[in-house]
């Protein structure tokens, strides 16, 4: 059984490598069980201005399920929205449907994921001008750093597919029922790009982690949302003022976002609380010990005889000794 997945995985591999990324989005896994419901969580603060949710999904390898964290990954160019993947029943059988960038949000099987992915389109934000405005309603943004934001709850729940059972795929027995709309039909034939090389990174790492499969957890992932974004922000300032940490040019994520209580559920709309970890002593480098010379030892001051006094002469020009600028 495990060397038939392995050689149908390896021709899918071959298959993935010869789809132009121009039209890419197809169907390229077919199994017969269904997968997990999804966890639910809560998503980290963006920490970045314009980087987009990617909300976190149930892939399927050679050890069966195993979840991909939910990420803020930047968009590979601006004007750009995520599609994310879905499975579907379709024949008898579950069909995955992998995720894409677009001008517009396609067709992901009514899925809702929350955070802005409730099952018809994108409600999170919008691109305005080459810049991302958040929409604080439904994603959770830091406000110190990112300021383009705005509030509007109406589209969400005109968005809204009610989703209580957290049920990961579309159609079949106890699958959610949503045809795709005209507007999602005509953004399934538009342009699309490839999941960026991040991205693919990330689900390597989730495919590679045993503690990520549901065989071992369950379906609660020791790594629900990725803590960090996928990649560094890009800085115009001096390297030497802004250099950005290596760590952050991998997709593993440092920490782990625990599951959240179920008043949190992914559905909800409301904004979460930023989590802003105060700064921890133990975590600051104590500052090295300065070494500084020895006092000179100078001979004492020599006796000398007192100035005769001369007539008090005014200072040329009307000038004044310089103070330091502050």
């Amino acid at each position: 059984m495990k060397v038939f997945r392995s050689t149908r995985l390896f021709l899918l591999a071959a298959l993935l490598c010869i789809v132009p990324a121009s039209s890419f989005a197809g169907v390229f896994i077919s199994i017969n069980i269904a997968p997990p419901v999804l966890p639910v969580y809560v998503q980290p603060p963006c920490p970045y201005d314009g980087y987009l949710w990617t909300p976190g999904y149930w892939a399927y390898g050679e050890d069966g399920y195993y979840w991909v964290p939910g990420a803020w990954v930047p968009a590979p160019q601006p004007g750009y929205l995520w599609t994310p993947p879905y499975w579907g029943w379709e024949g008898g059988h579950y069909l995955f449907h992998d995720g894409y960038w677009g001008l517009h949000v396609g067709y992901y099987g009514g899925v809702n994921y929350g955070f802005g992915f409730m099952g018809i389109g994108f409600v999170g934000g919008e691109w305005r001008g080459g810049h991302f405005a958040y929409n604080t309603a439904i994603v959770n943004v830091n406000r110190t750093v990112i300021h383009n934001t705005y509030v509007n709850e109406t589209i969400v729940h005109n968005t809204t597919i009610v989703n209580n059972n957290h049920v990961a795929y579309s159609g079949g027995p106890g699958g959610i029922q949503h045809q795709a709309t005209a507007e999602e039909r005509t953004a399934m034939n538009e342009h699309h790009v490839a999941p960026t090389a991040v991205q693919q990174q990330h689900i390597q790492s989730a495919a590679k982690d045993p503690q990520q499969r549901f065989s071992a957890n369950q379906g609660k992932p020791a790594t629900v949302a990725a803590a960090r974004p996928l990649t560094a922000p890009v800085h115009t300032q001096p390297a030497a003022n802004h250099a950005a940490p290596a760590a952050h040019t991998t997709a593993a994520p440092a920490a782990h976002t625990a599951a959240a209580p179920a008043s949190h559920s992914a559905p909800a709309y409301h904004p979460q609380a930023e989590s802003r970890p105060a700064p921890s002593a133990a975590s600051r480098p104590a500052p090295a010990a300065q070494s500084r010379p020895a006092p000179e030892s100078r001979p004492a001051p020599q006796s000398r005889p007192a100035p005769q006094s001369h007539p008090a002469s005014k200072p040329s020009g009307g000038e004044k000794p310089h103070g330091r600028g502050r």
